[in-house]
């Protein structure tokens, strides 16, 4: 009986070789290579698409306050929130978002202007001649 579980024992193969070790290791390593850098980009992917929302939602409440009003607006981010002259139009994405420039001459030549230091692109605008751009606000161009 002892001998019997004893060459049982000893016919089976048990584990992996070192050989299969290996190449799993290097399978894995080759994968997190290709994986690591996609996922580094990707917070300041999202830092780029909080500050055009941003942008986008202040650059469109400008848009509509023109249709009713020809006095130039006034646009300011205060305790996380934009305002439109004194009014509440949306609240900052994130805190390391702020409202950089604005420049209003007319109802079609406007430019609103946000930066954020954490995203890939750092300057982002919108204005009434060519809606959401990266860059910053240019006179004679956006208004």
């Amino acid at each position: 009986m002892l001998a019997r579980i004893r060459k049982s024992l000893e016919e089976k193969d048990q584990g992996f070789t070192l050989i299969e070790l290996l190449v799993v290791m290097i399978i894995i390593g080759i994968l997190a290579a290709i994986a690591i850098p996609v996922f580094l980009s990707q917070r300041a992917k999202a830092e780029d698409t909080a500050t055009k929302a941003d942008v986008t939602a202040i650059g469109k409440e400008v848009a509509t306050y023109y249709v009713d009003n020809t006095a130039d607006p006034t646009v300011a981010l205060a305790a996380g929130e934009y305002t439109l002259n004194g009014d509440t139009i949306a609240r900052a994405s994130r805190d390391s978002i702020t409202l950089s420039g604005s420049n209003f001459t007319s109802a079609t030549a406007w430019c609103v202007e946000l930066t954020n230091a954490a995203g890939d692109r750092t300057i982002w605008k919108y204005s009434a001649a060519s809606g959401l751009q990266d860059g910053a606000c240019v006179a004679g161009t956006d208004y």
